[in-house]
């Protein structure tokens, strides 16, 4: 493997001072050679400058201190002060990263055209808040794929490496009306480049009570941040959102067959026979039956 591949590790933290210590740790211990890490804080209350500055003051971190305004606004700011890498990983201030991490993630990124958008990531198991391993994750069994990533994202922002020509088009198009920064670089790669899934565990993913995504929740949790978010919040419009912005961007440089796909979902007006086509569409948008059947349904009644 040619280790001359640079690698840059973008962090935004907020409040994280019980666990920056040990994620910070667990990347300075990569067994690749050649990572920098750019951290920016998003105006942290807590004691977590406090810590970041002792990294930064050993020049093991490079450290933007900012204003409160959001992860998806913070994250773009990391990114785009990470200039001139071949590779870019993205990374959550909670979590543990297994030390072959990232030699495993340009492995098989070095693999691929670098001259396409690519977005690589792994699986990961679930620990709670004191790092106690509750359980594995069971993996996609349908995989990455363009029309899945129309209405879901399967690629966590801590389990993902992307190229500079995904970096390139993700800040060339702003962070406005995306759902997250994890899910867009997803969607970009789906429909124009390649994702690369990794069933290799490479990610010890800590559930706090700060957790905020449904990753991990029970059964019964699971459904009621589904009727939460998706019947009574307003989830589907930002989907929507998202959806539209792609089309805007991006539509010219799909293939036919998924600027046929992406188009069933840019009617702004309910359309009971594109509704009906969404419903019947011979192949499945998420990874399970029962999620398929709840979203065909959201289909119906013109959610999205």
């Amino acid at each position: 493997m040619n280790e001359n591949k640079n690698v840059a590790v973008v962090l935004s933290t907020y409040n994280g001072e019980k666990w920056i210590k040990e994620q910070l740790d667990s990347i300075l211990n990569q067994t690749y050679p050649n990572i920098q890490i750019f951290v920016r804080d998003d105006g942290s209350k807590d004691g977590t400058l406090q810590i970041l500055r002792e990294y930064e003051k050993r020049g093991q971190i490079i450290l933007e201190e900012g204003n409160n305004i959001g992860y998806i606004k913070s994250f773009y700011k990391v990114l785009e002060n990470a200039k001139g890498f071949t590779y870019y990983a993205f990374c959550d201030q909670d979590d543990i990263w297994l030390d072959f991490k990232i030699q495993r993630a340009v492995e098989k990124l070095e693999k691929e055209d670098n001259e396409k958008v690519l977005q690589y990531f792994s699986d990961y198991d679930y620990y709670d808040a004191n790092m106690n391993f509750t359980k594995h994750f069971e993996g996609y069994k349908k995989g990455p794929s363009f029309q899945n990533s129309i209405v879901d994202a399967i690629t966590l922002g801590t389990c993902s490496v992307i190229n500079e020509k995904t970096r390139s088009l993700m800040l060339e198009n702003g962070s406005d009306n995306i759902c997250s920064h994890d899910w867009w670089m997803y969607f970009i790669c789906a429909g124009m480049g390649t994702v690369i899934y990794d069933r290799t565990v490479t990610i010890k993913y800590r559930r706090n009570e700060e957790n905020v995504s449904a990753g991990g929740k029970s059964f019964f949790s699971l459904q009621v941040y589904r009727i939460k978010h998706f019947i009574f919040g307003d989830y589907f419009q930002m989907v929507k959102r998202q959806i539209q912005k792609y089309n805007e961007c991006f539509y010219d440089k799909l293939s036919k067959e998924n600027q046929e796909l992406l188009s069933l979902f840019t009617n702004e007006k309910y359309s009971f026979k594109i509704a009906l086509k969404k419903l019947f569409y011979p192949t499945m948008f998420r990874q399970n039956l029962i999620d398929e059947i709840l979203l065909r349904f959201m289909f119906l009644i013109g959610k999205l």
